[in-house]
């Protein structure tokens, strides 16, 4: 019988930070754990409250990476300035890429959006999105181990709303901690919860239900787009380990570092 993973439950609510939770606990290889208080993920900090701040600032953190391009940056804010804090910002998709698309979704265009998302049309276009990720955005989380394994932690990792680029970049690390696929699964899902999901501004109105039954795929956290991640992972490489290794560039030195910093002994 399988058993349920762990899964840290406890956080606080921040006031002006979504999706806001640590990842210390989720099982990883070698019967060790990830040590709490060294890796954390959430939405965007641009709207974080000076008692945000305080509680962030008491983090600790080292590093906070940033996955948003520069029209996210431009739509929500810059991330709000932490004591001590070293801000990278590594886009992990193109300014450019959806753009329109997104337009549309915040005009609330019914006829449009009944184009582009009917049916499964929706997921369709998230799991596509998870897959160019996995396979387009190899430096880049690369790099991201490097960092991690290097001198970045305590470190938080954030997009906009936290749940599909640092969502796929809390992936690839734990994968790279040893950590079991059903427990990223089920972290992942955790960015469900009513008071983690992101919010677009928008004026103050009523959503047509149909609207929002037409976008609920881009705003949720599905099990079938990080299982298309993990299947382009295999497909395109044939194991995780051959993924960090070939397609990542991490050496068994770097991911030993990783795991030397982010688990328990």
């Amino acid at each position: 019988m399988t058993q349920t993973p762990h899964v840290p439950s406890t956080e606080p609510e921040l006031a002006g930070v979504r999706n806001f939770r640590d990842l210390g606990g989720l099982p990883a290889a070698d019967g060790r754990r990830v040590r709490p208080g060294v890796l954390f993920r959430s939405g965007h900090l641009a709207h974080a409250t000076e008692e945000d701040r305080r509680f962030l600032d008491a983090l600790g953190l080292h590093t906070v990476l940033d996955f948003r391009n520069a029209a996210d940056i431009e739509l929500d804010g810059p991330d709000v300035e932490l004591l001590g804090v070293r801000n990278v910002n590594i886009p992990l998709n193109d300014p450019a890429h959806g753009t329109e698309f997104w337009k549309l979704v915040r005009a609330r265009d019914l006829d449009r959006l009944r184009e582009v998302l009917a049916g499964t049309r929706g997921a369709d276009r998230m799991c596509t999105s998870y897959r160019e990720i996995i396979t387009a955005r190899t430096a880049e989380h690369g790099r991201v181990l490097a960092l991690l394994a290097d001198d970045a932690v305590p470190a938080l990792m954030h997009c906009a709303a936290g749940k599909d680029r640092a969502g796929l970049s809390i992936a690839v690390t734990l994968l790279a901690l040893g950590v079991p696929r059903e427990a990223i699964e089920a972290d992942y899902l955790e960015s469900n919860a009513p008071h983690r999901r992101y919010r677009m501004r928008r004026p103050q109105a009523a959503e047509p239900p149909e609207i929002t039954e037409l976008l609920s795929p881009m705003f949720e956290a599905r099990a079938e787009y990080l299982a298309a991640a993990f299947a382009v992972i295999e497909e395109t490489w044939g194991t995780a380990d051959r993924y960090l290794a070939e397609g990542l560039g991490v050496t068994t030195a770097v991911r030993e570092r990783l795991r030397q910093r982010l688990l328990t002994e």
